[in-house]
């Protein structure tokens, strides 16, 4: 028997391959994967690693610095083929506040040199610095440009004005080069050119090459002598290949976050791929129920059967692994060279062959975890079985009262830990919340829910084929055949249409959950850097220079405001105030003069209320105080004067520019603030990275070299915030979209399968006068029914639950719908199973109506 069932899949090589098909998509994704991670991990080695593959030794100095002099005795030394020196400093730019740049000594050249020049020249004399791509980039200077930096002063020097700690030290840029260690803006040059900018003496470090056939413990012993400490001790002498080992862990650490998310989301993937097999371990038993119906009246009995059946599955999913495992490894090892041909450089992966194996063991164990319970269901068919069509199994309709009755036990223990998660949410600003045991009983429900969905699932499909099969119905009597086609095996089409549903409750989460996180992120950036650029000076109360008050001049605010590379300059002025003991700062920024003002959404009240008498309280102070809008607040000013005033709003977090009060300019005036405007608010004209820079320059020439006036750079906040969250999109709905892609490969196998089921019927069809192109649409509109139920199926499941999680996460943001992104992806995955089914219409179509009605199956 075992013989016989063997044999009979492997005369069907098209089934066995559309059977394990998802099985094969799972396991290409899984070890694709492990490829992808190697390849990672070796290019980071590889390419961003700080010790150059040449050192033999690295000497490290600890408390003790390197001399010159011992740099030029270990040269000295036999065996020594090249000495490095290298240092690290931070210094600012001169002429730009807050511009910090990093720099490295190195030599330039040679083995030992960590850059590559990529313009200009490398350094060769003092007072010349490179820079590297980000530096050229981000702080505007190319080759040929003269810098200022603030250098650090090392030993007994003096600043040129006097003073301790800093000096200004004029250089110029030469060349711009390359590094791989770095990706901060960062200059470079010869150790010994830095420590001469700075009056520093020694080196923390030297990187030392040794002659051929010379090892390292070799060079130790011959060092230690020109090493030896005071108290006798020795500097630290670590081998080359040792500190490269560290550096490739150090940065190879960085993904293991990343790749250990990766691993959650291909769990679900292969969970997918099991549904996916098991529905179409399901399609084929029914196809071949006359047989194993012919095989129990001849005596076999359940155990045999269900035995033979996990065995064919077991084959299936060795097949399925294998190749999955050998296409997956063919992709690792085009993909340098397709990057090498792109102008990109990856490192080839080795072959992990233990990986593979447990990949394809895997791949086993889910067909054979997948083929049971259908097995258990085909095995226990009638002997009276041989005298029905192969297809009556398939169009039973009941689930049974023990699946009914788990079912409905699944939902209501779903519904019942959704309702105690919904009377206990918290509150708006509750630090005490536990959010993470409400987001596992979260995760508790959901789960419970799609199992609920599993079990339940042929009860739903026809209500729900009832109102999405209306318009459809409309087209006349192919419509009408579309939606008969899948309401007829309404378990069939529960199982297609969970999995896409898994899929899609995935993904509409995740845009629910990221459109929220972004609302909230707005909103909190229109708060923190309302604008792109903050120019600033020093105010407060009472503060006098030269017995003026100090602040920006309104000649300055006049002239900020003409710039023509400037949109929305907006002065504010800002005063210190107490409440209730606790210290605030007060402005008097129009909470409507910016456009990120709009992303500022009250807790109560409105800020259209704000007026005289009026005042928009932020979080800290509403929370501490127990405020809401319309109620009283008396601040108390630097000179002990008090101010009573009525609350317009509150505010979910700070106000802008992390005020706690924003006040009308007069009641301002009664807080004691200063007259003249303590900065200025502003835009850049255009959009883009390069008008942006245009208007920095703007302001920095219209401010001029004046100490005292800071620039704050806003945008930068908010770009590395977006970047963020652009990150965490692209990486979730990538790693969503492999569920998706087996969920579509199930609708696919499914259609094939169904119509090589209903072959008579397309021959009888196109007997009957139906042409080849309305099989095709036939065909395709029943696939693209599959993705509306699991499309409805999955916005159902997945909005809901995405809504209680970002309540349960406590960021006091409000739900935000994507209705537009949502309708997408309803809409293009109905596209793409449908498009699912067009291969297998094809198929259909091309057979001739006389050889359909004389086929036997």
């Amino acid at each position: 028997m075992l013989r016989t069932q063997l044999a009979g899949a492997l005369a069907r090589p098209g089934r066995l391959l559309m059977t394990g098909l998802s099985v094969l998509v799972a396991a290409f994704v899984v070890f694709g994967t492990v490829m992808a991670q190697q390849i990672t991990e070796q290019t980071t080695v590889d390419r961003f690693r700080g010790t150059p593959e040449a050192a033999d030794l690295v000497v490290l100095g600890d408390d003790d610095v390197i001399t010159d002099a011992q740099t030029k005795a270990v040269q000295a030394i036999p065996g020594v083929a090249e000495v490095a020196a290298r240092t690290e400093n931070g210094v600012s730019l001169a002429e730009v506040s807050r511009r910090y740049l990093e720099l490295q000594g190195d030599p330039g050249s040679g083995p030992l040199s960590r850059v590559r020049l990529v313009a200009g020249g490398y350094p060769d004399g003092p007072l010349e610095l490179a820079v590297n791509r980000q530096a050229s980039q981000r702080l505007d200077i190319e080759p040929g440009d003269r810098v200022g930096l603030l250098v650090p002063v090392g030993g007994d020097a003096e600043a040129e004005d006097g003073t301790e700690g800093t000096r200004t030290v004029t250089v110029t840029v030469t060349g711009v080069v390359e590094a791989n260690s770095d990706r901060e803006a960062t200059g470079y040059a010869p150790a010994a050119a830095l420590n001469a900018m700075g009056h520093i003496e020694g080196y923390p470090r030297i990187d030392v090459r040794a002659e051929d056939g010379v090892s390292a413990e070799a060079l130790t012993e011959r060092l230690s002598a020109v090493f030896q400490r005071t108290d006798g001790s020795a500097f630290e002498f670590v081998p080359g290949a040792t500190v490269r080992a560290e550096e490739a862990r150090a940065a190879v650490d960085q993904y293991a976050d990343v790749f250990r998310l990766i691993a959650m989301f291909l769990a679900i993937a292969v969970v997918a791929a099991a549904l996916v097999a098991t529905s179409t371990f399901r399609v084929v038993f029914d196809q071949r129920l006359r047989q194993l119906a012919l095989l129990r009246t001849i005596g076999a009995h359940r155990g045999q059967l269900v035995r033979a059946l996990a065995v064919e599955g077991a084959l299936v999913g060795l097949i399925a692994g294998t190749a999955g495992v050998l296409l997956a490894l063919g992709a690792g090892y085009a993909a340098p060279v397709i990057a090498d041909a792109a102008g990109l450089s990856l490192s080839a992966p080795a072959v992990p062959v233990v990986a593979a194996v447990a990949v394809v063991l895997g791949a086993v164990l889910v067909t054979v975890g997948a083929v049971l319970a259908p097995a258990t269901s085909a095995a226990g068919v009638s002997p009276l079985q041989t005298l029905r069509s192969a297809g009556t199994l398939a169009g039973e309709r009941g689930i049974g009262r023990a699946r009914l009755g788990i079912g409905l036990l699944l939902t209501v223990c779903a519904a019942g830990l959704a309702a105690v998660l919904l009377g206990d949410l918290p509150e708006p600003g509750d630090l005490n919340y536990d959010s993470v045991a409400g987001l596992m009983l979260t995760v508790l429900s959901a789960t419970l829910a799609f199992l609920a969905l599993i079990t339940l699932g042929p009860l739903l499909v026809r209500p729900l084929l009832a109102a999405a099969g209306w318009p459809l119905r409309r087209l006349g009597p192919t419509g009408t055949l579309a939606v008969g086609g899948i309401g007829g095996a309404p378990r069939r089409a529960a199982a297609v249409s969970v999995v896409v549903a898994l899929g899609v409750a995935l993904v509409s989460g995740t845009l629910v959950g990221i459109a929220t996180l972004q609302g909230h992120m707005d909103r909190e950036l229109a708060a923190q850097a309302p604008a792109d650029f903050d120019v600033s000076g020093t105010v407060s109360a009472g503060e006098t220079t030269n017995g003026k008050v100090s602040g920006l001049s309104t000649d300055l605010v006049r002239r900020l405001e003409a710039v023509p590379e400037l949109a929305d300059a907006t002065a504010y002025r800002q005063t210190d105030v107490s409440v209730s003991g606790m210290e605030a700062s007060a402005v008097d920024l129009d909470p409507t003069a910016l456009p990120s003002s709009r992303l500022l959404r009250p807790v109560s009240g409105s800020l259209s209320d704000l007026g005289p008498g009026e005042v928009i309280v932020s979080s800290r102070l509403a929370r501490g105080l127990g405020m809401a809008a319309g109620d009283s607040i008396t601040f108390t000013t630097a000179n002990k004067d008090t101010v009573r005033m009525s609350v317009a709003a509150t505010l979910p977090d700070g106000g802008p520019l992390g005020a706690d009060a924003i006040v009308t300019p007069g009641d301002l005036d009664k807080m004691g603030a200063s007259p003249l405007p303590a900065g200025v608010l502003a835009n850049a004209a255009e959009s883009g990275q390069a008008a942006r820079n245009a208007a920095e320059q703007a302001i920095r020439k219209t401010v001029g070299a004046n100490s005292a006036i800071e620039l704050r750079i806003l945008a930068e906040e908010r770009d590395d915030s977006e970047a963020d969250i652009e990150m965490v999109a692209i990486l979730s709905l990538g790693l969503l979209g492999l569920t998706v892609l087996i969920a579509v490969v199930g609708v696919g196998t499914t259609t094939g399968l169904t119509v090589l089921e209903r072959t008579r019927e397309s021959g009888l069809l196109r007997a009957l006068g139906l042409g080849r192109s309305g099989l095709r649409f036939l065909i395709g509109m029943e696939a693209g029914l599959y993705g509306v139920l699991g499309g409805v199926l999955g916005l159902a499941l997945g909005v809901p639950y995405a809504w209680l999680s970002v309540r349960l996460l406590n960021l006091g943001a409000p739900l935000l719908l994507p209705y537009g992104q949502l309708l997408a992806v309803f809409l293009g995955l109905v596209f793409v199973t449908a498009l699912a089914g067009l291969l297998p219409a094809r198929r259909a179509a091309r057979v001739s109506p006389v050889v359909a009605l004389g086929t036997t199956e």
